[in-house]
């Protein structure tokens, strides 16, 4: 969860997560729905589907027992060098270095390398060897730890505080260095129907959201629920419910939300994937994705637990 989320956003998830999921054999037991429901919102949801595939590889062929070394770590889907390493030495101490990108900028910073020495794939290979001399063969998860914290809270992309890092005497670069150019985000206008009914259980007063979930030919978030795409971004003003802001990678959308009757669902709207009316109160524990919780709880329609699941 900490790979690509913030800690304050983490930290709710995680304890819920495991309260879901105690152990690998439930967590191998789970539906992929029922994982990334309780993902919603944290956003690279591949990451959940491959946590959920690792627990199944322990559960069916390694005997329940997580792998200690870092080289059997590496057999799991979805571990690569980074997370084998970092399990490794924190968990069970083995001598590995950790390069993640906040080590992999303070390294060069120290050795004075910038980007496009001898070519991306040979820099690399130089950090990993720095990094293996570096780490403390005693407190290898210890020594680990510190430098990813270094690197997220001293030696910062922008600004770094040199005069509090302990390698300020040595440092070639005691600054920013130069780095490659960020791909620029692109900018893209799209538009969703919010449609809500009166549930249509017998003596029910409760109110249903039309959701949909997609194929993975159809949406950058296969497997997820979310609001359906309106064919025509342009419509009136008056008819607009909500205008918001949503990042997703390279990719900063602008969404308008326009407020759509349950007879005009269908013909103002593209078609495609499975569609459900959905009672508001069930809607915050299904698998949405980040934009349309966001809708939702924006427009008051998930209550109070919904909203926690954010």
């Amino acid at each position: 969860m900490l790979q690509q989320t913030r800690v304050a956003v983490v930290i709710e998830r995680y304890v819920a997560f495991l309260q879901r999921f105690p152990t690998l054999e439930a967590l191998a037991r789970a539906s992929e729905e029922d994982v990334l429901a309780l993902w919603s919102g944290l956003g690279y949801y591949r990451r959940a589907r491959m946590l959920r595939k690792a627990a199944q590889f322990v559960v069916s062929n390694l005997d329940g027992k997580m792998p200690a070394s870092s080289a059997e770590l590496l057999t799991l889907p979805g571990i690569g060098a980074y997370t084998a390493a970092a399990i490794a030495s924190i968990a069970h101490g083995e001598v590995a270095a950790v390069v993640d990108g906040n080590v992999e900028r303070v390294l060069c910073r120290i050795a004075g390398w910038e980007p496009g020495l001898n070519g991306a794939s040979a820099l690399r290979r130089q950090i990993e060897v720095l990094a293996d001399q570096l780490v403390d063969p005693k407190n290898p998860g210890d020594f680990n730890q510190a430098i990813m914290e270094l690197g997220a809270t001293v030696c910062l992309p922008r600004n770094p505080q040199c005069l509090m890092c302990p390698w300020v005497a040595t440092c070639k670069t005691l600054g920013e260095h130069k780095t490659a150019p960020r791909a620029p985000m692109q900018s893209r206008e799209i538009a969703h129907a919010l449609a809500v009914r009166t549930g249509r259980h017998p003596n029910s007063a409760s109110h249903e959201v039309l959701l949909e979930k997609r194929a993975a030919t159809q949406t950058v978030m296969p497997g997820l629920w979310e609001l359906p795409v309106l064919k025509d971004t342009a419509f009136p003003d008056d008819e607009l419910r909500m205008t918001v802001r949503h990042a997703i990678m390279q990719v900063n959308y602008s969404v308008r939300i326009r407020t759509v009757l349950e007879k005009d669902s269908v013909p103002l709207t593209v078609s495609g994937g499975e569609r459900r009316w959905v009672p508001l109160g069930e809607a915050g524990s299904m698998a949405l994705t980040g934009l349309a919780r966001k809708v939702l709880a924006r427009a008051h329609l998930l209550n109070g637990a919904a909203q926690g699941c954010r």
